[in-house]
C-alpha cells in the first residue's frame, strides 16, 4: 500500500477435512472454454502447429486488442509457469487457465523498485504482476502470484542497509478504468499488498486471495464469496498481543457505499500465525494532493463486512484497529480509527468469531441481497 505504516500482520490455514476438501475444489476447478462468439487465442509452452497460438500471455492480450472491439475475445492459457508482468487493456476478455495449480502467472516486482511500470512512477500499482484495466474481463482457473521474498527482507532488523523500505509487491491491480471484473475458480497470491482495487466493482468467487499486511486494499468495490481469505506468516519480531498483519485497508471514498464485502467465506492462516495477530481491517486514508496541501484524504472513510463467515483463532478479539496517515505537516502522526469508519459484521462463526466491542457506531447494510443488486446494477 502507498503510504503504509507497518505495526502488524497475518493469517492461518485451519486443517479441517471441509477446508482441506474446499482448498482442493479451489485448485483444481476450472470451466471450458466459454462460447462468447469471438475470437479465440491460445497461449502454450509448445504451439506446434496450433493457429492463433502464442508462447507467453502478453503476445495473446496484445493480438487480442486488434479485434473487433464490440465481440468477446477468448484466450485459453495452457498448462505451465508463465514469468511475465502483464496488462489487460481490452474489454471484453475471456482469461482461462487449466486450473490454478496447472496454469500459474508470476512475477516478483516490488514496490522500491517498480515505478517505472507506472504511468505515474508510483511503485505499488506498478509492482503488480497482473493489471487490469478494462472493463468485462472474466479470468478463470489461473494462479496470479507475487514473488517478491518479501519474508527476507522482513527479517532484516529496522536500520539494515540491505533492508528494502517499500516492500508492497501486488499481484493483481484493478486499475482505474477497471469495471465488471470477475475473478472465478483462481488463486491470487502474495504477501503485503496482494490485491489492489483502484477502479470500480470486482467479483471474485471460489477463489482464494492471500497474504499478511494489508492484503485486499483500496478505493474499489469488491464483492468476495465462497472463498479462502488466508493470512500468512510475518518473518519480523513483533511483542506478545501486537497486531502482526490486516486483512483489508480499504479507502472507499465516503460518497461511495459499498467497499470490500466477504461473503460465506473462510477466513483462515497457514502455519506461522498466532492467535490473536491479525485485524479484520484498518482503515487507510491514502497520501494525496489537495489545493492546500499533501496529507490523508478525509473523504476515504473506508467501508469493510463480512457477512457469513468462519474466522480461525488468529483473528484478534477486537477485530479492527487503527492506521496511521499522513498529517498536514507532512508527518505519520495522523490517525484514523475503526471507529470513525466504516466497519461491520454478522453471522460470523468459529474461534475468531469471538468480540469484544470497541465502540464501532456505524450500522451499514449487511443485507446480502441488497448488496448484489447494488453491486450488479448494469452488469450485464
Amino acid at each position: 500500500m502507498i503510504g503504509f505504516m507497518m505495526k502488524r500482520n497475518q493469517n492461518i490455514i485451519v486443517k479441517t477435512p471441509q477446508l482441506i476438501f474446499a482448498s482442493l475444489l479451489l485448485v483444481a476447478g476450472c470451466a471450458s472454454m466459454p462460447s462468447h462468439n469471438g475470437a479465440n487465442f491460445y497461449v502454450k509452452k509448445d504451439c506446434g502447429t496450433l493457429a492463433n497460438c502464442f508462447n507467453n500471455i502478453q503476445s495473446a492480450l496484445d493480438a487480442a486488442t486488434k479485434e473487433a472491439p464490440d465481440k468477446w475475445v477468448n484466450i485459453d492459457v495452457g498448462e505451465g509457469d508463465y514469468y511475465e508482468k502483464i496488462v489487460i487493456s481490452r474489454d471484453k476478455l475471456k482469461l482461462h487457465g487449466q486450473g490454478s495449480a496447472k496454469t500459474r502467472l508470476y512475477y516478483d516486482a516490488f514496490a522500491q523498485t517498480a515505478g517505472v511500470y507506472h504511468r505515474n512512477k508510483w511503485g505499488t500499482p506498478g509492482s503488480a504482476t497482473l493489471m487490469i484495466n478494462a472493463k468485462d474481463v472474466d479470468v478463470s482457473g489461473i494462479k496470479i502470484e507475487n514473488t517478491y521474498d518479501f519474508l527476507a527482507n522482513d527479517a532484516l532488523a529496522d536500520g539494515d542497509a540491505k533492508k528494502v523500505s517499500n516492500s508492497q509487491a501486488v499481484a493483481l491491480l484493478l486499475d482505474v478504468d477497471s469495471d465488471r471484473v470477475k475473478i472465478e475458480n483462481s488463486s491470487i497470491e502474495g504477501y503485503q499488498d496482494t490485491l489492489f482495487a483502484n477502479g470500480k466493482r470486482v467479483y471474485i468467487k471460489n477463489s482464494k486471495i492471500s497474504g499478511n499486511v494489508d492484503f485486499i486494499f483500496g478505493n474499489g468495490s469488491v464483492l468476495i464469496e465462497d472463498s479462502i481469505i488466508e493470512s500468512r506468516k510475518r518473518a519480523a519480531s513483533f511483542k506478545e498481543g501486537e497486531y502482526q498483519s490486516f486483512i483489508t485497508a480499504p479507502s472507499t471514498q465516503i460518497s461511495q457505499e459499498l467497499g470490500i464485502i466477504i461473503y460465506r467465506s473462510k477466513i483462515v492462516r497457514e502455519d506461522g500465525v498466532p492467535d490473536n495477530s491479525v485485524a479484520l481491517g484498518r482503515p487507510w486514508h491514502p497520501t494525496t494532493k489537495f489545493d492546500d496541501g499533501r496529507y490523508a484524504d478525509p473523504n476515504a472513510v473506508g467501508q469493510a463486512s463480512f457477512i457469513d463467515c468462519y474466522m480461525d483463532a488468529h483473528i484478534n478479539p477486537e477485530h479492527w484497529t487503527f492506521m496511521n496517515g499522513t498529517a498536514r505537516d507532512g508527518s505519520k502522526t495522523a490517525i484514523f480509527t475503526a471507529q470513525s469508519s466504516r466497519f461491520s459484521e454478522i453471522n460470523s462463526y468459529g474461534p475468531g468469531a469471538r468480540h469484544i466491542d470497541i465502540g464501532i457506531k456505524w450500522r451499514g447494510n449487511t443485507n446480502i441481497g441488497e448488496i448484489r443488486t447494488m453491486f450488479f446494477k448494469d452488469w450485464k
